[in-house]
């Protein structure tokens, strides 16, 4: 007897809805959004349970909370319902319903015992983030009053005063304050950086992985909290997909009628890069391929410009060589080896 449970979580109340596994609608119930509360109503529940919620901000803690009591607990995506009523009891029958029909994409949260180190890089990005919004509100004061900014001059403490004796003394007062916050979030993210770089160095995988060109410390530290496991990606090229590198083919109306039958007619297909996928790891690869190509590291840099030399436009040189450097990562966390650049097969 399988059941089929949508879950719509807010801060305060959570929404249950069951159907069987023929889609009848078998019960609803508002719960509170407590977790003994939530396993309570769930153990309620006769049969197989297969529960879907949809990713969010409390979407972690309720994995970890009731994957112990479930048969199957899948996290989707958030999709933008169609335009119609809505409320939350729609929102929870369509989400089991979506379930059932298999009509839902994975989010991976399993953290296992990277939970931690998770925890750590989730609030290193948001500061990374914070500081670039401090430095972009202070930019754009200095160019508000006609003050020219060019790279990142005006952030060091060596330039500073003379880009403030440019600007108008009404708004130094403005740009000192913005200043200050700069620096205090600069000295909290500095901080941040210290605690993710020792928690990452707990797991012993994170000194292999950083052996690897372009792979840094941060880089790393925030690479082992996502993928958690390698065997989750069987080949390189899963691991592609999932990192937002593998290429696709787009076409449509691609069959016309012939005196021989249908035949696929010579449309226009139109390539790209996968769009689900998830973008921190896609910053991480694609800046290690920056970093590989900007430093010259080698072996691997010597395939950038073969490429080039080909004829290859350089985003597609450089994502080439985002591409290779997670299939080399990959192949180096499940073989527990440290990069060896003489094992380095180059492109030919």
């Amino acid at each position: 007897m399988e059941r089929y449970i949508g879950l719509d979580a807010h801060a305060t109340s959570c929404t249950f809805a069951v159907l069987s596994e023929r889609g009848r609608r078998l019960d609803s119930a508002v719960v509170e959004t407590n977790g003994r509360a939530l396993v309570k109503f769930l153990r309620g529940v006769p049969g197989n349970k297969h529960v879907c919620l949809e990713e969010g901000t409390q979407s972690a803690w309720l994995y970890e909370v009731l994957r112990g009591h479930v048969r199957e607990l899948v996290v989707t995506h958030a999709h933008e319902r169609n335009r119609g009523p809505k409320d939350d009891q729609r929102d929870a029958f369509h989400l089991a319903n979506s379930l059932r029909l298999g009509a839902v994409s994975p989010v991976y949260k399993d953290a296992g015992q990277m939970g931690e180190l998770r925890a750590h890089a989730d609030v290193y990005a948001k500061l990374v983030t914070d500081v670039v919004r401090a430095q972009n509100r202070l930019k754009a004061l200095f160019r508000s009053r006609g003050v020219q900014v060019v790279g990142g001059a005006v952030y060091t403490q060596r330039d500073r005063q003379a880009y403030l004796d440019e600007l108008a003394r009404p708004y130094r007062g403005s740009a000192l304050i913005l200043y200050s916050e700069l620096d205090a979030l600069r000295a909290i993210k500095k901080e941040a950086e210290k605690q993710l770089i020792a928690q990452s160095h707990r797991h012993s995988i994170s000194a292999v992985l950083q052996t690897c060109p372009g792979m840094g410390p941060i880089r790393v530290a925030e690479t082992i909290p996502i993928i958690v496991s390698p065997y989750r990606f069987r080949t390189a090229r899963q691991l592609w997909a999932y990192s937002g590198l593998a290429i696709v083919m787009r076409s449509s109306s691609d069959w016309v009628k012939t005196p021989h039958g249908w035949e696929r007619a010579q449309t226009v297909r139109t390539r790209g890069l996968n769009r689900n996928y998830n973008r921190r790891l896609k910053n991480i690869f694609k800046g290690a391929a920056t970093t590989v190509i900007t430093q010259r590291l080698e072996p691997m840099v010597g395939d950038y410009q073969r490429a080039l030399a080909q004829g290859t436009k350089p985003p597609m040189a450089k994502l080439t060589l985002a591409r290779k450097i997670s299939a080399t990562v990959l192949a180096m966390w499940k073989n527990k080896e440290a990069y060896h650049p003489e094992r380095y097969r180059p492109t030919p």
